[in-house]
């Protein structure tokens, strides 16, 4: 016996492509926002996007490859100004191999940073023409520095934070889909807007995926200073109405979430992106407030954000049930 799902009723179409292709591909859109898409046949040089990566990956990793950069240029001078003769670099006063490789290292760094405190000096036209190289070396290096420092801190980063899990909650008389997200930082974002698209499998053809665009209960908050929890309402106009979990579960569903806000701090429009896949979503569950209001003013605890609480969801009656057939 195989359960067969009635033709889904098509919503409104506003003419937008997600771009995913129709084709079933699997998780379109990663929890963290980055696409799951694996790019084959570039050329190698092009598949290193210094300025790209060191701008976009964390601060400890990017304070770990300026670091270990400094380390290692300073290592390499301080070989070759060993390797020369250490006798090219006056005020060397130490008499051991380790000790006279750590002096031209430490002579490196101060060439590098262009410091120069004077006691080390390079004698011989060779040592003086490594050090002039390592010195515009250092300049530029740098220079390069603070531009990627600057272009991280002047990078508007959208810090929204979401629900680990979506819900299929109690709402009016039926049932909603509902997530809810958190503006992480304390600066100012204004004229928020949120848009979700469900992806399924088509009933027709399983290798194909349809979208449809879900009407949310509000799509646009003018300020965004608490939590917003987003409603999708899942009535006799949405695609949703009548699906149990495990039906939710056959078409392959995936919930795709796409928020614009305008960032205060910088004058500049910020996007967010997340999923939602038919695993995460918890049925008959709503979320715990994570407001508390005070004399003294809002509370906002962002601890809880993922908590939520058993809720009973309606029974739809017989006749809103979605038909099924035997084949």
């Amino acid at each position: 016996m195989k359960l067969r799902l009635k033709k889904i009723k098509e919503p409104e179409q506003t003419g937008n492509d997600l771009g995913f292709g129709a084709k079933d591909g699997g998780r379109g859109l990663n929890k963290d926002g980055s696409f799951n898409v694996i790019r084959k046949g570039m050329p190698f040089l092009n598949s290193f996007e210094t300025y790209h990566t060191l701008i976009s990956i964390s601060w400890t990793k990017f304070t770990l490859i300026v670091i270990s950069f400094y380390i290692v240029i300073n290592l390499i001078f301080a070989s070759l100004f060993t390797l020369i003769g250490i006798e090219n670099l006056a005020g060397v006063m130490s008499t051991t191999t380790s000790d006279k490789f750590l002096e031209a290292f430490f002579f490196s760094t101060q060439t590098l940073t262009t410091v120069g405190y004077g006691r080390i000096s390079p004698v011989s036209h060779l040592a003086s023409t490594i050090a002039a190289i390592e010195s515009m070396l250092g300049l530029l290096g740098f220079a390069l520095a603070t531009g990627l420092l600057y272009g991280r801190f002047s990078r508007p980063n959208a810090h929204i934070k979401y629900s680990e899990n979506a819900v299929m909650a109690p709402y009016k008389k039926g049932s909603g889909f509902m997530f809810r997200l958190v503006n992480e930082r304390k600066n100012q974002l204004i004229e928020v807007e949120a848009g979700l698209t469900l992806s399924m499998r088509n009933a027709e053809n399983p290798k194909l995926r349809k979208f449809y665009n879900l009407k949310l209960e509000i799509t646009k908050i003018n300020f965004f200073p608490l939590s917003w929890t987003i409603v999708h309402p899942v009535d006799e106009n949405s695609p949703l109405f009548g699906l149990s979990e495990s039906e939710l579960e056959e078409t392959g569903a995936e919930f795709i979430v796409l928020i614009k806000a305008f960032d205060d701090t910088f004058s500049q429009t910020i996007y967010s992106r997340s999923s939602y896949k038919f695993n995460e979503i918890v049925w008959g569950a709503r979320f715990v407030p994570m407001i508390e209001y005070t004399p003294n003013g809002t509370v906002l605890d962002l601890t809880k954000i993922n908590e939520y609480e058993k809720a009973e969801l309606p029974i739809l009656e017989p006749e809103a049930k979605r038909e099924t057939v035997q084949s």
